[in-house]
């Protein structure tokens, strides 16, 4: 049959399954709808819409309110409710659009990146136009990488060099646009020594096109709030995967780059709460754009409401404790609803305010809880340096892990005074660090799954007891042991019934 463009756009729709067929949105054709400079230009967009939405709201929150740092309030409508009580199946909606989003992503960056290639070999172009041409790709590149780091982060076992070849244990695999209802040709679930290798060579590529475009003018310098990516996100990502895997020397080489750029400095004290309410700090690396005429998805309406009186999730106590004082991100991240209604209760409780809804990114008079997102900040890339360092464990790798962690301690805890640690003293500050200055923002459920921990999640509240009989009962105390099977979520019940490579290939437990 004809081949058709998927649109760009299908990614914001709760799509059910990443049939390969998938019928278009609009009229396009494939093998027409890219020709010009300015055709390139347009879809290249696209992505940046598809990265606008897979870096916000339910893509970072379900992760996190699965674990130890949020209760679930009666009353919430069960919104995430398989994640907080741990009640996951394969069947469940989110799973399944999630995954498909992600692959119809995948699937628009393939085509940009066959086209790009097609029309970099035509002999039509300028030098300057192929210049940009390659930055499309390169940037669809990263797309593309992101996607399936993505993918293998929640749907595959923690990565090692033991089960890097065992069979099944990736993610399937598309390389080419090429849809068809053939399902003889879908793919099954590849290795993870492929998976990484694919996600790897694409961020090498990214990295190079967008270095080269960067250093030919000035003006194409990388700056902090960036609006699109630069070698520096390439980098970021490259730091991120690196830990993940358990490769602490380069994970540690590629933070330290990105920190000693001097591009980017951590936020200050007086400046970081303006760094969640208004979206700009000298740290962010990359910031999808936003505005009131093109929003996203609203992460904080998961935590807030505009009268101040509901929630669906509230942070635990132990979050709260975390915190000690002088701690500028308590006040940055917390704020207390002294009437929040709830199982016929009137409480008054702390909630999650670090995403309280950009006042530039409203359409009308109430909130609507949309805020930029910031997916790589060097917050991030100074925790990876020091809990790289401190993994490695020599020396010098002490020293290094110890200055990171009271660099950014100092920009965030008013009078902090350094601190010289070791071994598993030096490690569990950086973890613990790591938890508070990166909650929220999606990372909890990878970072127990590979430190091989678990978490039972606090149903008592100190500050006000009330509040335990406001909290989702059958998800209070939940506990999940280490190497819990739930840390894996399963490969939709949808996709194994659609595609006959997937037969055996569900992940452990489901």
């Amino acid at each position: 049959m004809k081949k058709i463009f998927i649109a760009l756009l299908l990614v914001g729709g709760l799509l059910s399954s990443c049939d390969m067929d998938k019928k278009p949105y609009g009229s396009l054709d494939d093998q027409t709808a890219i020709q010009t400079l300015n055709d390139c230009m347009r879809f290249r967009n696209g992505l940046y819409s598809s990265m606008r939405t897979i870096t916000a709201a339910g893509w970072i929150n379900r992760q996190e309110i699965q674990m130890d740092i949020f209760q679930g309030i009666i009353g919430n409508g069960n919104q995430v409710g398989m994640f907080s009580t741990g009640n996951i199946l394969s069947s469940d909606q989110d799973i399944e659009s999630m995954w498909a989003s992600m692959y119809t992503v995948i699937n628009s960056a393939n085509y940009i990146i066959e086209k790009m290639e097609a029309l970099g070999e035509s002999g039509t172009f300028t030098e300057a136009q192929l210049q940009q041409l390659k930055r499309y790709d390169g940037e669809a590149r990263f797309v593309r990488a992101y996607c399936y780091y993505w993918l293998a982060d929640h749907f595959c076992q923690p990565y090692s060099n033991a089960n890097a070849q065992t069979a099944a244990q990736g993610v399937p695999l598309v390389t080419i646009y090429y849809p068809t209802a053939d399902r003889s040709v879908y793919p099954g679930r590849s290795t993870q020594e492929d998976t990484y290798k694919l996600i790897e060579g694409d961020l090498e590529v990214a990295y190079s096109t967008l270095k080269a475009y960067e250093t030919a003018a000035t003006a194409n310098a990388p700056k902090a709030n960036s609006a699109y990516l630069t070698s520096y996100a390439v980098q970021a990502l490259q730091a991120r995967i690196a830990l993940l895997k358990g490769d602490n020397t380069t994970a540690l080489l590629k933070a330290e780059e990105v920190i000693n750029s001097s591009v980017y400095t951590l936020t200050t004290m007086d400046k970081y709460a303006d760094l969640w309410s208004t979206d700009e700090g000298s740290e962010v690396i990359f910031r999808p754009f936003m505005s009131s005429t093109e929003l996203g998805n609203s992460t904080g309406s998961y935590y807030l409401s505009d009268n101040e009186e509901s929630a669906w999730y509230i942070p635990t106590i132990d979050m709260l404790n975390l915190y000690e004082d002088g701690d500028v991100r308590f006040d940055a991240f917390f704020t207390i609803y002294r009437s929040l209604k709830a199982n016929g209760m009137t409480v008054a409780a702390y909630v999650f305010n670090k995403y309280p809804g950009n006042e530039t990114l409203k359409t009308g008079t109430q909130r609507n809880f949309m805020n930029m997102i910031k997916p790589f900040r060097l917050s991030e890339l100074y925790l990876i340096a020091a809990e790289a360092a401190a993994t490695l464990g020599d020396a010098n790798n002490v020293t290094k892990a110890n200055r990171y962690l009271n660099d950014l301690r100092s920009k965030r805890i008013a009078g902090y005074e350094n601190v010289s640690l070791s071994g598993s003293k030096l490690t569990q500050e950086i973890r613990t660090e790591r938890l508070k200055e990166l909650l929220g923002e999606g990372f909890r459920l990878s970072d127990l799954r590979r430190w091989n921990l678990g978490f039972t999640r606090n149903g008592t509240y100190s500050v006000n007891p009330d509040v335990e009989d406001i909290f989702v009962v059958s998800g209070k105390d939940i506990s999940y042991q280490a190497g819990d099977y739930r840390f894996v979520w399963p490969i939709p019940a949808t996709e194994i019934q659609s595609n006959p490579q997937l037969q055996g290939q569900q992940n452990s437990g489901y």
